[in-house]
């Protein structure tokens, strides 16, 4: 099922004028709930829907009343509040225990597909964008403003800012939609599989890098949006790289390692992460003529010498300590880091059980 809001636009893209839509936003939320938001949902005529903005538990009510907007055309703003007995969450049997409103909007050529064709476009093209969606219940006037390069920062993914006032008293909900994170793996191995794999569950773009004759098949990673053979040598042909947002380096061999690593630092991922304990690490360094180093330091020149240093943090040993031994053991461990970095969270346990 696609979640991610790239993922979901693009499958309703492919169906946008085959069947009627709406597009559910989670607007608000108190307490406790299971999606925040900014959070969406597609629901067609058919009874389908894509995405979720509940475990599943509100999903067919939703569904139910968003049929009133394809009657009128105009917003509806639902609310589903679970800490009042006389509520239909409570007669739905969810005992979430929090507060959450949604804007449904009929999504039709007349009132643009609510900017989402742009959106679409934009977000496939690696640029975040601003959602801005009017919260009242007339006919839908949303917004989109395309965000410069950086502008974003380091918000996380669908980061959502507070309904704002505008001048004409009327209040909007806004939030930022950046493209799913791009990975790139080194290394097509067996235990690269697991990785790509539930990466691509995330909703992640997925590549997959490695030269070697055997490795990075098509027919073990088809989840993998690309593929790339070419030489890690060749540095000038792996402009790819410059739409990336994290790196996992694990073919398992010193010299690709290396290789591998010189080219993450030209590279826009934000986590560069190896596979492997740091003796051997020590070593892809001295094969990269490369030093540890946690700070882009410049390069230093030293009489007729020149030593490197690397421009990006390196995480390794890679992952969280989960636990386990299998390669989906590790994958698990490796992607939980990186998504925890992504988002800025610390990784900890929510109840505290391990501590």
């Amino acid at each position: 099922m696609a979640n991610h809001t790239q993922q979901l636009l693009n499958t309703w893209y492919e169906q946008r004028n085959d069947v009627e839509w709406v597009l559910a936003t989670i607007i608000g939320t108190e307490g406790s709930s299971y999606r925040k938001p900014g959070a969406m949902m597609m629901i067609n005529s058919l009874g389908q829907y894509h995405g979720l903005l509940s475990g599943g538990c509100l999903e067919s009510d939703i569904m139910r009343q968003s049929r009133q907007c394809w009657a009128d055309n105009k917003n509806r703003i639902i609310q589903y509040d679970m800490r009042e007995e006389e509520d239909i969450a409570w007669q739905l049997g969810i005992g979430c225990g929090g507060l959450v409103r949604i804007l449904l909007q009929a999504v039709n050529a007349n009132n643009d597909y609510l900017q989402l064709v742009q959106l679409r476009e934009y977000i496939n093209q690696n640029q975040a964008c601003k959602y801005i969606q009017y919260l009242n219940e007339g006919f839908p006037n949303n917004k989109l403003e395309l965000m410069l390069k950086g502008e974003e920062g380091t918000l996380p993914a669908n980061h959502h800012l507070s309904p704002q006032e505008q001048n004409d008293n009327k209040e909007y909900f806004e939030h930022i939609i950046k493209p799913s994170l791009k990975l790139a793996i080194f290394g097509g191995g067996i235990d690269a599989i697991p990785v790509a794999t539930i990466a691509a569950k995330l909703g992640w773009h997925v590549t997959i890098a490695d030269p070697r004759t055997g490795y990075a098949r098509q027919s073990q990673f088809v989840e993998a949006k690309q593929i790339v053979k070419t030489p890690l040598s060749d540095t000038n042909e792996h402009t790819w790289l410059l739409n990336i947002d994290a790196i996992v380096i694990m073919t398992h061999n010193l010299k690709l390692d290396a290789q591998a690593l010189n080219l993450a630092q030209n590279s826009t991922a934000t986590y560069v992460g190896m596979l492997g304990p740091t003796h051997r690490t020590d070593r892809v360094l001295k094969e990269a003529g490369l030093t540890r180093t946690e700070l882009n330091l410049q390069t230093q020149a030293h009489s007729s010498s020149v030593t490197k240093v690397l421009t990006k943090p390196l995480a390794n040993p890679i992952g969280l300590r989960l636990g386990g031994e299998l390669p989906e053991s590790i994958a698990l461990s490796m992607l939980a880091e990186i998504h925890a970095f992504m988002e800025q969270c610390d990784g900890k346990s929510i109840s505290n059980i391990l501590n």
